[in-house]
């Protein structure tokens, strides 16, 4: 049985399910789900994926927010997912500065390994092979292509510009946003 026969999907936070800022996301308030990206999860749930989230989240570190607000975040995204049916199973971020030099802050492959361990179903090498990986930015699906993901470049928050610079990772599949991602992928299936 491998992996992707779990049914997991990974999904970036910033840009995919909620809206991004420049000053970064730093409480509950600002936290504002994407049109559509709270149903396309739901959808997703209801069609047997399990949702994981990797993030970067180095506000953090730069002392934007504070780990109290955001495990409010994320609160505050579980309560509008349940009335739509919908639930995220599990959230890894990196709360690094690129100067710290982890292995977890995407690009590097630190918070997908510990997706692959957590979820490990074979012994491939290549241990999250036809997961889907969603990201508005190439370093979200540089992260996951290593251990195999199948990357999905989402049009919202820094997908535009991220699309126009090119150098996408082969077989990105691109879509405006999550909602005709999930549409996309539950098609393909029926």
């Amino acid at each position: 049985m491998s992996l992707s026969s779990s049914k997991l999907i990974i999904l970036d936070r910033d840009g995919v399910i909620n809206e991004d800022r420049d000053d970064y996301v730093k409480s509950a308030d600002e936290w504002v789900p994407l049109p559509g990206s709270l149903e396309a999860i739901a959808l997703l749930n209801q069609a047997g994926y399990q949702i994981t989230i990797a993030t970067n989240q180095s506000g953090l570190a730069r002392g934007y927010f504070s780990i109290n607000d955001l495990h409010a975040m994320h609160s505050k995204m579980d309560k509008l997912l349940q009335p739509l049916g919908g639930r995220i199973d599990s959230i890894f971020f990196c709360p690094h500065l690129d100067a710290h030099a982890c292995d977890c802050r995407k690009p590097a492959p630190g918070l997908m390994k510990e997706i692959a361990l957590r979820y490990k179903k074979s012994d491939n090498i290549l241990p999250l092979s036809g997961v889907p990986i969603v990201g508005d930015s190439l370093r979200d699906l540089q992260a996951g292509v290593v251990l195999g993901a199948s990357p999905h470049l989402v049009l919202t928050g820094k997908g535009q510009k991220t699309l126009a610079k090119g150098g996408l990772p082969e077989g990105t599949q691109i879509h405006a946003n999550l909602l005709a991602f999930a549409n996309t992928l539950l098609d393909n299936q029926a």
